[in-house]
Order: structure tokens, then sequence, then C-alpha cells
């Protein structure tokens, strides 16, 4: 016995074209003792995603026991009785999903988990997070109801977004593959060639270069149909045909530059149907003597006419463009039988003074070979004939408009490549055996007893058309483009299927190139063109883009040659080709996991052989043509690249971006380091990468196009607060890098102290051997003020550093670096200044809504005077605060935050090189003078020599001896005891025994201060070699007074000290 539950249970339906996973569902007993009384095997059976099992969650009972499952409802969700309430669900009314006869979080796999926000295929629900997972229940009581069912857009109900999208789905017109994808793709390859070029192309070419003409294009087609089936069955596919494929597969640069290209080819295209059309209409015109003006200008006139009214036909809904698609294919359909039908009719004599003789072997070996006129050549003709190929692409420019393109798009495009090219070849083959190249149309024309036949096909046949080489004739292939209308069992029927050909192709590119258009409108890549996104009615018909193209196709068909517009779509749409054809290509290279077509026919290199084929083509049909066509791209591709659209497609561009890293990574573990090439890559420990710019920009100085820069934050604290707020800030961070044109990381951890997340740091940053060697940090200005552990943790982690042989780099600026505090006022001031700007908003609107008078306007003024109360107290608390931060907003902070933003001008960088530490000391200050800010400034360096003795009375001694005095133990004036009870109670304190040791070294700090201040005031910048405390034997508050009275009252200055390993050489 089974219970079949909707199809939301599990999973959407989906075609089942695309079933290509089977899942195994086992189902569990609710009770134990139940399994214990029936000893019988568990009932399995299985569900697809296949249409043939209608997506039903089947689920098999053991006999007597459906009483169990009745409280199993929709979405796998079951509702809560007496019996199942749990400790935990005391507090909250949430609905845990079923899973294997149990309530749970977990929710099983599910389609809606995996859509897009926004879908019109169906709502976006979000699945159970991990934490809600992970973290024990009782803490989680205050989960929303229904969390595995809330959207991806925070806002609205379930059941208002469905009924929303079928109403969508209701109103909207669908087409499935024949109707949809094969009907307008036979439609738009049986076009104005068939009827009216393809005689002239086998007269030209001959049989069997004809067929080969053919066969070239039927490659080019095929292996882009491949190539687009693969794209298409790889994922969903929206409204945007080529362009839509082209841009998720490569990017918005290559789909961008290429979406107008192709758009305005089927715009042009539209031009050279409607001009086949019109030169049939003319030549009806010519036979009854009835020319309006002059053949040019009535196929002008002519092509006018007709577009205005496809305009009309498309402008009214594609449904009614679909009904007159299939009226026209019956007609085509029924034009191409009676071709074929009237090739075995028997010929009389009008036709045969025409070079019409039925099926000969004469004129077929005659035919075979190829007899070009003057100008023509195999590629000419290529270049003719082509254009009848690119109908190719006419369903897949609806995609939007197909209920699965995913399954209509390769099947109905190969089914019509093939059907029509089977027809194509038909007709050129019977045509060339049937119809010689030249006659006369003379019935007179006919061999005499007695004359000498010239051994042509028509002389052996009865007639002389030798003339026809010293004049030019009317008839026969080479001369008579209505040479199948002449054929047929009845003639009209192919002037219909004429008409019927080139107006379906017309009326497709018609549609086609809005469609394009407007999907690539609707993506902003070109802002300037957003006014042609907008759509109308229920199917979204782009009407703003009907009529541009109305626009592009009337100039076009005031040229009113057929010959000179084909050559221009070929080279459109091979370009469209090519891409489509290497974005497969691109997309298997990049080995990118989502790329997985269900479409299995194809192959990457096949796809780039495609590619390859159709750029050579371009060049052949037309070369000047080919060039202007990829000027355009190049330039468009150009733009694109520097507008640098704000989407994520996650495009094959990108994941081969992270292959070709990941392998030069790698390529980079098997050279071992030199020292030519060493460069800094340093770790920065700015925090939130904005709130110390300063320190940033000045490594970044160094860093920039050389070497790796992290920016560093550690977050302190309970790990799950920290770990959120970590998370949370992380792309902000790293987005706030990029829009600063800032080259560096952003990196973060979550640590019980600051100096243990730094030690992560040092040791887990990078890859490989773009690994940081250098930590930058900022000099603790406040040290004297902080608490024991802050200075502590900052020394500490310059110890860690040395520990690790990492170079460390500490800079100090006048100012300090931390600016988060002005940071801070500055976003509470631009709130409440929105909330100003939204109240003035809200009494406009209240204004404009007044009364006239009468006991309702009373009312209405008093509404706004209720309103203007709190606003005018709300612009005297904005005044309030901006007064009071006034004096707080350290203006000089601020300069200093950009001061290395600026250009330094012509001053100098002193180099005090007094330590050797392998020569980072010196290469940072000559990377420097590298860049456009710091090139005009000259370095000076200094080396160590003998540094007298100071005398202790001297005032800088004193200063340092009161700065450290707070820290001082002073342990020998007191008794042993004493001393040693307070040695105890403040390891951290400076002992007596310890300055004695080092006063030669304190000495040093404070005549090096002398010495900067003598010959370094006035540098732009001071690099020096940061002394180093030995661990264990200099505390903390000693070495943070080295520093301090070291670097007090300089310019900007960077403490330098690398890890003692070679930087620099001398040998080349």
């Amino acid at each position: 016995m089974s219970l079949n539950n909707p199809s939301n249970v599990f999973l959407d339906s989906m075609p089942s074209n695309t079933n290509r996973f089977q899942v195994n569902v086992i189902n569990e007993s609710h009770e134990s003792s139940a399994a214990a009384d029936n000893t019988d095997p568990p009932h399995y059976e299985e569900t697809s995603f296949g249409d043939e099992a209608q997506n039903r969650f089947r689920v098999s009972f053991r006999p007597g026991k459906q009483e169990c499952y009745d409280d199993f409802l929709q979405n796998g969700e079951t509702a809560k009785t007496d019996a199942s309430f749990h400790a935990y669900d005391s507090h909250t009314n949430t609905y845990y999903l079923q899973t294997f006869g149990h309530n749970t979080m977990d929710a099983v796999p599910k389609i809606e988990y995996y859509r897009n926000t926004g879908s019109v295929s169906g709502p976006k629900v979000n699945r159970p997070s991990l934490l809600e997972i992970h973290e024990q229940l009782a803490k989680n009581v205050a989960v929303s109801p229904g969390s595995a069912d809330r959207f991806g857009n925070g806002d609205g109900m379930p059941g208002e977004d469905q009924a929303e999208n079928k109403e969508d789905k209701s109103g909207a017109v669908k087409f499935g593959w024949v109707k949809g994808v094969l009907v307008r793709c036979m439609l738009n390859i049986w076009g104005v060639m068939l009827f009216i070029r393809l005689s002239w192309i086998v007269g030209e070419a001959g049989i069997g270069l004809g067929v080969i003409i053919i066969g070239l294009s039927v490659v080019v087609t095929t292996l882009t149909g491949i190539s687009m089936s693969a794209i298409c069955t790889n994922g969903v596919v929206r409204g945007g045909g080529a362009y839509y494929l082209i841009s998720r597969s490569l990017g918005p640069e290559f789909g961008g530059s290429i979406g107008l290209i192709f758009a305005f080819a089927n715009a042009v295209a539209v031009a050279m149907y409607v001009v086949g059309f019109a030169e049939t209409v003319v030549d009806l015109l010519k036979e009854s003597d009835s020319t309006m003006v002059d053949p040019t200008n009535d196929i002008r006139i002519i092509g006018s006419i007709t577009v205005v009214i496809l305009l009309g036909i498309s402008v009214a809904g594609m449904e009614w463009e679909a009904k007159a698609q299939v009226i026209l294919l019956v007609i085509l359909l029924i034009a191409i039988a009676n071709f074929f039908i009237g090739t075995v009719i028997p010929s009389n004599n009008e036709k045969k003074s025409r070079g019409f003789f039925n099926y000969q072997a004469s004129i077929f070996a005659e035919n075979f070979g190829p007899s070009f006129t003057k100008g023509e050549g195999f590629f000419s003709v290529f270049a003719i004939f082509f254009p009848a190929a690119t109908g190719i692409l006419a369903g897949a420019n609806i995609s939007g408009d197909l209920e699965d393109p995913q399954d209509a798009i390769p099947r109905g495009t190969m089914l019509a490549i093939f059907i029509t090219t089977v027809a194509y070849i038909g007709v050129a083959i019977c045509v060339g055996a049937c119809v010689v190249r030249d006659a006369t149309g003379n019935m007179n024309d006919t061999i005499i007893s007695g004359m000498n036949c010239n051994g042509s096909a028509a002389c052996g046949l009865g007639y002389d058309f030798s003339r026809c080489r010293q004049e030019p004739c009317q008839y026969g292939l080479m001369n008579n483009f209505q040479v199948m209308s002449m054929v047929s069992g009845f003639g009209p029927l192919i002037t219909a299927g004429i008409f019927s050909a080139t107006l379906s192709s017309a009326l497709a590119s018609l549609v086609s190139a809005p469609k394009v258009f407007q999907a690539l409108c609707k993506d902003n890549i070109y802002k300037a063109l957003q006014f042609f996104a907008k759509g109308y009615g229920k199917n979204n018909e782009p009407l703003r883009g009907y009529v541009l193209t109305f626009v592009i196709a009337m100039a076009f068909i005031l040229i009113a040659e057929l010959n000179t517009i084909a050559p221009i779509i070929s080279n459109f749409f091979l370009a469209s080709y090519a891409l489509i054809n290497f974005s497969c290509f691109h997309a298997s290279y990049a080995k990118s996991p989502g790329w997985r077509p269900a479409y299995g026919i194809y192959n990457m290199w096949v796809s780039l052989f495609g590619a390859v084929l159709c750029c050579a083509v371009m060049f052949v049909i037309n070369w000047w043509a080919a060039v202007i066509t990829y000027v355009i791209e190049f330039f468009l591709y150009i733009y694109v690249t520097y507008k640098k659209p704000d989407v994520n497609w996650g495009s094959s561009t990108q994941a081969l971006s992270y292959v070709s890293a990941l392998d030069n990574a790698l390529e980079l573990t098997t050279v071992e380091d030199h020292v030519k090439n060493f460069r800094p890559q340093c770790i920065v420990l700015t925090g939130g990468p904005m709130t110390r710019p300063a320190l940033l920009d000045i490594t970044h100085a160094f860093t920039k196009n050389s070497g790796l820069c992290i920016c560093c934050e550690v977050f302190v604290g309970p790990r799950k607060l920290c770990v959120k707020e970590m998370n949370s800030g992380m792309a902000k961070k790293q987005a706030w890098l990029i829009k600063n044109k800032i080259k560096a990381f952003y990196a973060a951890v979550a640590a019980d102290c600051f100096r243990d997340g730094v030690r992560s740091l040092l040791q887990a940053s990078g890859l490989g051997r773009m690994k940081p060697n250098t930590l930058v940090i900022g000099y603790k200005k406040s040290w004297r003020k902080a608490p024991l552990t802050e200075i502590e943790n900052y020394v500490g982690i310059i110890h860690d550093a040395f520990d690790f042989e990492i170079g460390v780099v500490i800079v100090r600026i006048s100012q300090g670096f931390d600016i988060s505090q002005v940071l801070q006022v500055q976003e509470e001031l631009e709130k409440l200044e929105q909330e100003r700007l939204a109240l003035e908003a809200t009494i406009k609107d209240n204004e404009c809504e007044e009364g006239n008078g009468g006991i309702r306007g009373l009312f209405k003024k008093a509404g706004k005077l209720n309103i203007t109360k709190p606003t005018a107290k709300k612009e005297s608390g904005i005044n309030t605060i901006q007064s009071m931060h006034v004096g707080e907003f350290n203006q000089k902070l601020v300069e200093a935050s950009t001061q290395f933003k600026k250009k330094q001008g012509k001053g100098t960088i002193d180099v005090w090189w007094l330590f050797d530490d392998g020569g980072l000391t010196l290469l940072i200050p000559y990377i420097l003078t590298l860049r456009k800010k710091w090139k005009d400034c000259k370095l000076r360096i200094y080396v160590g020599g003998k540094i007298n003795r100071i005398e202790e009375e001297k005032i800088a001694w004193k200063l340092f001896e009161e700065m450290i005095e707070p820290y001082c133990l002073h342990e020998s004036c007191k008794d042993l005891t004493t001393a040693e009870k307070l040695k105890r109670e403040n390891p951290w304190k400076i002992t007596d025994a310890e300055l004695e040791a080092v006063k030669e070294k304190s000495y040093r700090q404070v005549r090096l201060n002398e010495l900067l201040q003598e010959h370094s005031r006035a540098a732009s910048l001071i690099v020096l070699s940061l002394p180093v405390a030995r661990k264990g034997s200099i505390s903390d508050w000693l070495y943070m007074a080295w520093l301090e009275i070291l670097t007090k009252n300089l310019p900007p200055i960077l403490l330098v000290r690398g890890n003692h390993k070679n930087v620099l050489t001398f040998y080349s």
C-alpha cells in the first residue's frame, strides 16, 4: 500500500531528458516495536527527477501501519502533536522536517534550496543553517518558524510567491521544441537562398563544389549547434539566446561585446530577407510590365511596406507571430514538394528553350564541375550562400519564451540542421541535373539537321544556345534567379514558397533582434542602453527594441542589393558562432566542477576547431569586413572591461583564472628561492583596512606589483561571536580594498588573545612560495596608558616574528594610524542626515496631499503640525551632535591618514642602516623610489660609526629616565626580603640590575635620536634599523621606552629589521 505526496515533498518537476539522477528512498518505521513484529525485509521504491515518476515521493508502508504516517504533510514536514513534542519545543511552533520517521531540523535534498533569489521558475528557499544544526536546540529556541522555507530575499510568504509565479506562467505564452525551435530554425534556414540563389550557386560552382559549399556551411553550423547544445544543457537557460549563452559562459566582457554585434546582425538580416522578398515581387512586376519607378527603387518601396507589416505582426505578440510561422511553414513545405514533383513532369518546348530538360545524365555531367564567371570564385559564392545557414540560432534567440530551453534548443536545432541540409543538397543536385547553365528562351533555337553540334548538353538535346557565349542570355542556371519556379509543377506555388521563406525568416529575425537586445540591456552592461530593457505585456515584449530594429532594417533596405548585405551578415554571425564554440571549449578546458552538460556528444577540441574555422571563414569571405568586426568587438570588450559591470555569473573565465593561479603557485614551489628575486611579502596588522589607511598605504607603496600584501585583523573574544562578526565583514573589507585599487588581500582570524591570533597568521598565511616574510605593524603610541597585557602582546608578536624568522617593520607617524572613531562619527552623521532627508520627504508628501478646506482639510493640517514638531526637534538634535563632535573631529588625524596617498615632491628618504640585517633596511626605501609618488625623493644612506658617550646630565637622558620611572622596580634601595617580594608581585617591571646592564644600549637610543633630529628632521621619510630586544633580558616596558625615545619628534619613520638572510646581491 502506498501514499503519493505532492511533488514538492522532495523535488521540483523537471523534464524527462534531464533525468540524470536516481534516488533511492529508504523508509523506516516510526515504532521499533512495529519493526520487531514484522520480520519482512523493508520495502524500497525509487523516485527520480523525471516526468515519468510525476515527481511524487512514494512512501511504502508495512501492512496495517499506515496510521503511523497520517501526520505526514507536504514539504516533508510533520505537524506536532502532544505525543511528538520534545522539551525544546515548548517555546516555539517550528515545524521540523520528517526524515526516516523522526523529527529533525536536517532538511532532505530539495531543488528549491538551489534556486537563485527571484527565480521565475519557483521560489528560493533557505535550508537550515549549519549553526542551527550544529548548536544545541535548547539554545536555538528563537529560530523562526519554518526556517527551511525562508526566502533568500527575506520577505514575502511562500504562498504569495508561488501564486505569483503560477500567475506569470499561466499568462505568458511558452513554446515546445517543435513550435518554438524546429519550425523557426527550418523557416530561417530555408530562406531567400533556397529559391532565388541556390540555382545560381549550382550554376557557378557546379554540383560538386555546390555540395561542398553546402557541406562546409553545415560543418560550421553543426559544430556550433553541438557546442550550443552542450552549453544549453549545462544549466537553466533564460532569454537572450546566443548572448545569454556566451555571457554566462565567458563572462560579461565577451558576452557584452558579442551581444550588440549579434543583435545588430539579426536586425540587418531582416533587411536581407525583405530585400529577397522584394526582388521576387519586382520580377513579377517586370513580367507584367507594371514597374512603379525603376527596379532598384521598387525594391526599396516594397521592402519598406513589407517591414512595416512585419513590425505590426511582431508587436501584436508572440502568439500571433507563432501562428503566422506555422502557416508559412506549411506553404514552404508545399512549395518544396512542388519543385521535386516538377522535376519529373515532362518538359514542354517553352521550358526546354529556357534550359529545363528533366533529369539528363549529360546535363548532370556538364554541370558537375565549376564554371565561375568573371569576378566570382569559390569563396565569393560561399559568402553569398552562407547566410542561409545562419538560421540555426532562431530558436535559441527566443529561449526566454520556451517551456524547456535545455531540451528544446538541442533537439530542435540539430534536427532542423539535418532536415534543411538534406533539402538543400537534394534541390542542388536536382536542379543541376535538369537545367543547363545558359539558355536563350527562344523556342526557334533548335538544332537543324546538318548543323554541327558544339558538344554541349543542350546541343545533344536538340537546342543551340551557343550565342550565349557572345551575348548575355536571360535564362539558365547562371542568368535566371527564378529557375525553381520554371521547373516546378505549378509556378505560383514556388512564388508563394519564396514569399513564405523570405517573410518567415525576416519575421524570425525581427523577433530575435529585440529579444537579444533586451536581454543585453537588462543586464545593464551598457548603462546608456537601459532604456531598451523595459518590456510590455504578459510576455514582456521589447516594444522599444522592435522600433530600433525597424529603424536599422529600414536603413539597410535602402541599399537594396542582396549581394552587398550578405557578406556583412556572414561576418557578424560567424563572430557569434566562433564565440559559442570557444565558450564550449573554454568551459571544458577550465575543468570547472560546474561544467557538466547533459548533452554528451561534444568534444572541447572539436569546439576549438569550430571556433578557428569560423574565424578563418570570416577572413576568406571578406577580409575587410572581418577586420571591422574584430575591431568593433575588441573595442566593446575593452569598454566593458574598463567599466567592470557588477555581475558575477560564474563564468569559465573565472574558473580558468583559478586554475592558472593554482598551476602557477604549484610551479613556483618547484623553483628554489634566489636572492635576486626576493621581494617583501608583508602581513600588515591594520585591523579593518579602512581604519588604518596610512599604514596600509605605506606598505602598499613597496609591495604594489612586486610583492604580497595581506591586511590582517584579529578578532578577540568568544569564538561564536567573533566568527559571526568576522564572516559578515570579510567580503565588505575585501571589496573596500578593490574599490580603493589597493592590491592586497584581507585575512582575519578569531582567537582568545591578540598574540595567539597574530601567531596563527604568521604561521599559516600565504600559499607555497607566496608566504609572508615581513610583518608590518604600527607603533603603539598609547603604550604608557595601555594595560599590561596589551604591552606584553605587542612586544610578544615582535618576538614571535623573529622566532619564525620573519622580518619586522614598525611604522610611526606623529598623529597615529587609527581613524576608527572618525569613521564612526561620520557614519552616525550620515545616518542622521538620511533620517532628516526622509522626514523632509514625508513632510513634502503630506503637504502635497493637503486638502483645500473644510473639516477634512483641517484634519490634514493637524496631521502636518504633528509631523512638523518632531522634525524641528530632530534637526536641532543633528546640530547638537555636529557641534558636539566638532572638537573631537581631529582634522590633523584625517590629513595624516592620507599623507602617503599624495605625491611626496622633492625631498629625501634618509636610510640609517646601522645594523646588517641582510639588506631589507636598504631594499624597502629603494623600492619606494621606483614609485610615482616617491620618485622625486633622493636616497641618503647613513651607516653606523663611533657614537660618543653622552653625559647623564644631558636633558635627553633625563627625559628617558622620567619616561621609564613609572615602570622601574627600584629594588636596590629596599632590603632583600622586600625586593624579592616586589619582584614576585611585579615581574614585568624594569629592575635596577637590568637597567644597569643595558645602560650602554639605552644611551645609544638617546644619542641616535639626537643625531636623527640633527640630520633627518626635514626628511620626507626615515628608514632606521630596528633594535632587537633579547628575550628574557630586556623587559617589555624598557623596549617600548627605547622605541619611544628613538623615534620621538621625527618625521614618518620606518623601523626595519630583516631576518638576517641576504635580500641583496651585487652579482649579476
